[in-house]
């Protein structure tokens, strides 16, 4: 597995060395922020600068090529206003999904409304009924199947956030938050990616009454209660300042 306390200080200075002080904000997504990385894990670094151009691409993958491990390196790079302009309801996971390494995403809190957790979770659900239908029609591909019960758990996610104002990020505390239904689709998830086989018209089935029901589903809260507990994480790795 990759030492991502030593990578993430060869990105940092790679990063400074680039973009100086056009930098509004570095993060980390993925297993490797929430310290369940594996092997296979991809290195999900966000980016946000002053504002983008087609030259700052350019240059952001000519830093990235010579780095160690370029291959499972993916993310989020973006200026800032674009970032501002983004859909409400994308917003949600990627601020709670997102742990700081320098800066902060809190200008995004204000566009975070209880209305745009309940668009997540409406558009989640009716995405993965979608695809799910046309998985079981056409494709009948397991790793399609894979990755909507992947989409699946962060729609779970915002509908316990919505329910209890608590974003939960390791997905084996979701378990103890959420109803059988969502256990279940959780659980499938979790086995799948830890190498049990799938059963596609089983595992296909369950994630298609569960879309079914998930997009009409009800929001118990009125209102989005945000506690200290949801914002508060220890990564398993400490970056210094550089």
């Amino acid at each position: 597995m990759i030492a991502i306390t030593t990578w993430m200080e060869h990105f940092l200075t790679a990063l400074h060395k680039t973009f100086g002080d056009r930098i509004s904000f570095i993060g980390l997504q993925g297993s490797y922020a929430r310290g369940e990385a594996s092997d296979t894990s991809d290195i999900d670094v966000v980016v946000i600068l002053d504002s983008v151009s087609a030259a700052d691409l350019k240059d952001y993958r000519a830093m990235l090529d010579p780095l160690p491990h370029r291959d499972r390196i993916c993310g989020f790079f973006s200026g800032k206003q674009e970032l501002l302009n983004w859909e409400p309801s994308d917003l949600f996971q990627f601020y709670y999904d997102t742990i700081p390494v320098e800066g902060s995403l809190d200008d995004l809190l204000e566009r975070i409304t209880p209305n745009a957790v309940d668009r997540a979770v409406k558009i989640g659900a009716c995405n993965i009924y979608h695809a799910c239908v046309h998985n079981m029609l056409h494709e009948k591909n397991e790793e399609l199947l894979k990755g909507l019960y992947k989409s699946a758990t962060f729609t779970i996610q915002a509908i316990c956030f919505r329910q209890t104002g608590c974003y939960v990020r390791h997905l084996t505390e979701l378990l103890d938050k959420v109803s059988l239904e969502e256990q279940n689709i959780i659980r499938t998830y979790l086995a799948v990616k830890n190498g049990q086989n799938v059963s596609f018209s089983d595992d296909s089935e369950q994630l298609f009454l569960w879309a079914k029901n998930g997009s009409r589903r009800i929001i118990k809260n009125d209102r989005l209660k945000i506690t200290e507990q949801q914002t508060i994480y220890v990564p398993p790795f400490t970056f210094r300042n550089l």
